[in-house]
């Protein structure tokens, strides 16, 4: 059951990249990061009392807690990564990169969970590496973005703190329900996210979000809540080792619509760089 929860974080997660788009167009990053943060929470703590784990709260290790807290910091760096290189950069360019995150993720898991890395699991390891590079170099910097390619420094920032994120995680919810340690790290995240939001004086992009860029930036809120909750149900049940792989599928699911919303289309260097990277997210799903 764990493989469909993982496979539904997927999905929701690659919707929520398009959704993200469209919603800081002209709106800054780090204000919107704390928008829809604040639907994220809500969204989970809905789920919480759904579920009726609330009542569990009281009986959270000091252990627990501390991993949970951890891995909500690493999630907020992430964010202001991901979404200032999406504001930055092309999407089919930043996306990839942040997927490169399960190479480090299966490292970490390897050294740090005592997770097995398998024949299948380290030629995965190389074709995810190999098409991630073909897809990150399909074309020349775009001479309109206004950083040159500082995006792709964001890019790899996410990647490095997403990496991060599924290992704290991963201890983390071991001592309690996934619905509510998600709720409790997006408590961290929201934090962080404003303290980021005041710390670089971005707190007057708040109140000038264009209402349909704000409608957006709630959507892709309501999108990453549905990604975490089944990514940490699917992080709780199984390795994470194969979770954070299959989790980064979700780059075809932003590869195709941002060909139908953005019109972004694939070289057929890149295109041989996706096939890589999903022949090598399903060789590491063999035993």
């Amino acid at each position: 059951m764990w493989i469909l929860f993982a496979f539904g974080s997927a999905f929701f997660a690659g919707v929520t990249s398009i959704l993200a788009k469209c919603g800081i167009r002209k709106t800054d990053s780090t204000a919107a990061t704390a928008i829809r943060t604040i639907v994220v929470l809500a969204f989970s703590w809905l789920m919480v009392f759904v579920v009726g784990s609330q009542s569990q709260i009281g009986a959270i290790s000091g252990k627990t807690l501390l991993f949970l807290i951890l891995s909500g910091l690493a999630t907020g760096a992430s964010w202001l990564c991901y979404f200032r290189a999406l504001q930055l950069g092309d999407i089919n360019k930043v996306v990839p990169i942040d997927k490169s995150s399960t190479i480090l993720t299966i490292l970490l898991a390897f050294l740090f969970l005592h997770e097995s890395v398998s024949l299948a699991k380290a030629a995965g390891v190389v074709l995810l590496a190999a098409g991630t590079f073909l897809m990150i170099e399909r074309k020349d910097a775009d001479p309109k973005q206004p950083k040159g390619r500082s995006w792709m420094l964001f890019a790899f920032g996410s990647a490095i703190f997403a990496s991060l994120t599924a290992i704290l995680g991963k201890i983390g919810i071991s001592g309690v329900e996934s619905n509510l340690g998600t709720a409790i790290r997006t408590c961290v995240v929201l934090v962080m996210a404003w303290v980021m939001v005041f710390a670089t004086g971005k707190q007057h992009a708040v109140r000038e979000i264009p209402g349909r860029e704000l409608g957006f930036i709630c959507l892709s809120g309501l999108a990453t809540g549905a990604s975490w909750l089944c990514y940490y149900k699917a992080l709780q049940d199984g390795l994470a080792s194969v979770v954070v792989p299959i989790d980064k599928l979700s780059i075809l699911v932003t590869v195709a619509f941002s060909y139908v919303v953005f019109r972004e289309r694939l070289s057929k260097r890149s295109a041989v760089g996706l096939l890589l990277i999903v022949a090598g997210t399903l060789v590491m799903l063999i035993p």
